[in-house]
């Protein structure tokens, strides 16, 4: 009790952390860890990142020593089976005052300028990607700290490359399909066009549908875990299909949860989208057949604001030698 009574004699502070463009900048939905859904302010890569931290005197009148005032912005990624480890990408720090004593509430301006952040924020099942600025009151026996999440999107340009898909699923002299999909890569707000041909059906099929599976991969080696989700199923049909039918899909991703596809981030996990065609026949008896698609994000109209680094940054899409910057794009959509 005495040390209780100790403590609670001396000064102590809150901190705040507001950034320069709360009142523009804009809000978005994000999962949090216990499936809940949050706003947070959201920024791209090569995005300025800057602001105010408030440091209020719970005491007015008494000094509060601190060994230093400092201010982080850090990406970090986090395993859920390996929970003291964090494994930061981006670890960027701004001292705002040196140690001393602040007799006064007072305020620090800080500016991450250009912060280059490659990944796009994620919550998983067996992960998460997170980025948040960390403001610090450093003193000799407890630090006072305040955290602020932001969420990041990650923008593609226009794939170039982008064949359609053509697969034949068949059991030999009973079954005989083809299906066929628009393109491979579609972005989170597209539409999968498709049709699928029966060329022999001698099984009684019952039920058809294709679903949308987001498998997140994580660890390395001998310790992998693969969690496999079910985000969307589309029926085709109900009933039996006759030889040579065939049976038009349109699929609309926009109204499903979904991510950018995510290729070995940062060493650590995999975010990775499949196409499944799912058959039933009268007996219970399931055929399917699976095809990854690739899902990238498309920026909405890229703000003239935006960095030429956010602009050069934006064309990271994998596996596409996208050569038009996200700007020209972005004036080609305008003028279109």
């Amino acid at each position: 009790i005495v040390i209780m009574s100790f403590f609670s004699f001396g000064q102590s502070a809150e901190i705040d952390v507001v950034l320069n463009d709360a009142e523009t900048r804009k809000k978005v939905e994000h999962k949090t860890e216990d499936g809940k859904k949050d706003k947070y302010f959201l920024f791209y890569d090569g995005e300025t990142v800057s602001g105010k931290v408030n440091v209020t005197l719970k005491n007015p009148g008494k000094r509060l020593e601190h060994h230093g005032i400092k201010i982080e912005f850090v990406g970090q990624i986090e395993l859920y089976y390996d929970r003291g480890n964090h494994h930061e990408f981006v670890s960027l720090v701004k001292d705002l005052a040196r140690p001393g004593e602040i007799t006064q509430s007072q305020t620090f301006d800080f500016e991450f300028t250009h912060v280059e952040k490659p990944y796009e924020s994620y919550t998983g099942q067996n992960v998460k990607l997170r980025y948040f600025l960390r403001a610090t009151v450093i003193r000799r026996l407890n630090d006072i700290t305040k955290e602020m999440d932001i969420v990041v999107h990650t923008l593609s340009t226009y794939p170039e490359l982008n064949s359609s898909i053509k697969m034949e699923v068949g059991i030999e002299d009973c079954l005989h399909i083809e299906f066929e999909y628009n393109k491979s890569k579609y972005h989170l707000k597209d539409v999968i066009v498709g049709k699928i041909y029966f060329l022999l059906v001698r099984i009684k099929i019952k039920h058809m549908e294709i679903d949308i599976i987001k498998r997140e991969t994580t660890g390395t080696g001998p310790s992998v875990y693969h969690e496999n989700d079910t985000i969307a199923k589309y029926e085709i049909m109900d009933g039996a299909p006759v030889r040579g039918e065939s049976i038009p899909i349109r699929l609309f991703l926009a109204g499903y949860d979904l991510t950018p596809t995510m290729r070995d981030i940062n060493k650590k996990f995999s975010v990775r989208y499949y196409l499944n065609l799912v058959l039933i026949d009268e007996e219970e008896r399931r055929y399917f057949k699976q095809q990854e698609i690739t899902l990238w994000r498309k920026g909405d109209v890229v703000r003239k604001s935006m960095s030429h680094q956010a602009a050069i940054a934006s064309q990271r899409f994998e596996g596409s030698a996208a050569s038009e910057s996200a700007l020209e794009q972005a004036a080609k959509e305008e003028s279109g």
